[in-house]
């Protein structure tokens, strides 16, 4: 998980628990969607390290062929 998804993650966790606390359905709602953003860059960042794996695999055996 990157940092900048954690941060993502911890910040909507804290905008719930004050939407909770506050009964602020706004404030909760802005909470879950950075938690839900913090999901999507998770995933964005597997899929992008699975291609990356890929590629550098591909080089490989081309280089070996060679």
């Amino acid at each position: 998980m990157s940092s900048e998804s954690n941060y993502d993650d911890a910040k909507g966790r804290i905008k719930e628990a004050a939407g909770d606390l506050t009964n602020d359905k706004s404030l909760k709602n802005e909470g879950k969607a950075d938690r839900a953003g913090s999901k999507v860059k998770q995933a964005t960042d597997k899929v992008k390290d699975a291609v990356d794996d890929g590629v550098d695999s591909v080089k490989d055996k081309m280089s070996r062929d060679r």
